[in-house]
């Protein structure tokens, strides 16, 4: 085995693995014998290997570091660009909102409160415009539907029926430009 592996022991029962900034993170039962972990590993060399190597080639498209200079224009074209995509979409959705702040977030895309104010990550910039879109309408439709509900996700579809896919986009690569923050602020 030539890469890197954390194991993470937890009160669950089986075993599985991810792969996070290029390390292989494997759950684990708390009792589990470290000999079945390394078997488990060995059975799952080909899946590491192959998402290994796809993790370094999307790190790779994404380009260097984020420097805050950066981070700070890509905040500024967020305030122009996402305000008007937001009022598009709250009126395809029939919803009002708040205030929209931009933030330099690592966990969130997006967010929306009791309130209605939506909050927005700006590295939503480095996204295609559709993953902007997605976040946008998702945030939106918690106007009708504060929850994750199939009445929710059935506000997102009317207006954006393309969503799962942007939304799959995001899960898969948002990671990659997360790292490139905290790279770029360490």
């Amino acid at each position: 085995m030539e890469y890197r592996y954390k194991i993470i022991r937890s009160a669950r029962r089986t075993l599985s693995a991810t792969i996070k900034d290029g390390i292989v993170i494997v759950r684990a039962p708390m009792r589990l014998p470290e000999s079945e972990i390394i078997d488990f590993l060995r059975k799952h060399e080909n899946w590491i290997q192959k998402n290994l190597v796809k993790a370094q080639e999307m790190e790779k498209q994404m380009g260097e570091p984020l420097t805050m200079e950066t981070i700070q224009a890509l905040a500024e074209q967020a305030l122009k660009e996402i305000p008007p995509r937001v009022k598009y979409y709250a009126d395809q959705l029939g919803v009002t909102y708040g205030r929209i702040t931009v933030r330099n977030q690592t966990t969130k895309w997006g967010s929306c409160t009791a309130k209605g104010n939506l909050n927005f990550n700006c590295l939503l910039m480095l996204a295609p415009r559709e993953v902007l879109d997605s976040v946008i309408v998702h945030e939106l439709a918690h106007r009708k539907h504060m929850d994750h509900s199939k009445q929710f996700y059935e506000e997102v579809l009317k207006v954006f029926p393309d969503y799962h896919k942007w939304d799959k986009w995001l899960k898969d690569n948002g990671g990659i430009l997360i790292n490139r923050m905290k790279r770029g602020l360490s």
